[in-house]
């Protein structure tokens, strides 16, 4: 049942997202292009979609959301064109298709990557005029500037980079989850609650939660690098072996990870839970995106 409402959400955000993508046509067409090639692959939406859940619980029903949305997910997207490039992780398929690179070539791809950051900005500074408390707005486009920059995203992926083939310790791992993966979780749970008039107590508690949500989700990708079907996850599995990363499975393994993430989901269902509120899907959807198979 869970399965079936996220791919019909999904499909509704999709219409959102695709609708806020620039035309391709005039003299920059072939990035409108790679912009939109890497946007429309598909995959589970899961950051607009746990940004509007989360927005939902605090009684938000405004349509200022949708550039958020958007945004989120042009940011996600350009995020995936970079690590798949040969630099950084070298992928040539992402959810069943081959990657940006590959298809318009590596110095279109990186500036299709750079477009998408910088017209998420522009798409969600549209909800300024959508006569909504533009305190609030102001506030989300805040966290929406930083969970990506050096001190979230990119700073996990620093650390990323670097320490490929080298000795990780269980901090410098954890930062790398926390930012390069957990960033963009906690920018969406977070600017949900912050445009549906969250206070700041509860935008803190959505933080925490969104924090164990986003590192259960990358332990769980680890989990499923090794053991995960590739035809379901739309890409090589043992990708990390081969590139030489260490991720939580090489320290721990398996059956402590599996623990681990079991742990992590529970205590978020639980936070939740205290926060008040009535989405029910959205603690399913917590539940069903930690432990999924793909």
């Amino acid at each position: 049942m869970i399965d079936k409402l996220i791919a019909e959400k999904a499909v509704r955000i999709n219409d959102i997202v695709e609708s806020y993508l620039p035309p391709a046509d005039g003299f920059n067409r072939t990035v409108c292009e790679a912009m939109a090639y890497s946007v429309e692959a598909g995959g589970k939406r899961l950051r607009p979609m746990l940004m509007e859940e989360t927005y939902r619980l605090f009684g938000g029903k405004s349509e200022v959301i949708k550039p958020f949305m958007a945004a989120i997910e042009m940011i996600h997207t350009y995020s995936l064109i970079h690590d798949d490039l040969p630099a950084l992780d070298n992928d040539d398929y992402r959810r069943g298709r081959k990657t940006s690179h590959v298809v318009f070539g590596e110095a279109m791809a990186i500036l299709a990557g750079d477009a998408l950051l910088n017209y998420a900005y522009e798409t969600a500074c549209k909800a300024f005029g959508m006569g909504e408390d533009i305190h609030a707005v102001a506030s989300a486009m805040c966290v929406l500037a930083q969970k990506p920059g050096i001190n979230g995203m990119i700073g996990g992926q620093v650390v990323d980079v670097e320490m490929t083939g080298k000795e990780l310790s269980k901090e410098q791992l954890e930062y790398v989850y926390e930012n390069k993966t957990g960033a963009l979780i906690e920018a969406s749970m977070m600017i949900g609650a912050i445009l549906a008039g969250a206070d700041e107590a509860k935008v803190a508690a959505v933080h925490k939660i969104a924090s164990d949500v986003g590192m259960a989700f990358q332990i769980q990708d680890d989990i499923l690098d090794v053991c995960g079907d590739s035809a379901l996850l739309g890409k090589p599995t043992l990708s990390d072996e081969e590139n030489g990363k260490v991720t939580y499975v090489t320290i721990h393994g398996i059956d402590e990870s599996r623990r681990y993430v079991t742990e992590l989901s529970e205590r978020a269902v639980r936070e939740l839970e205290e926060i008040g509120g009535d989405n029910e899907f959205l603690k399913e959807l917590v539940i069903w995106l930690i432990n999924r198979d793909k």
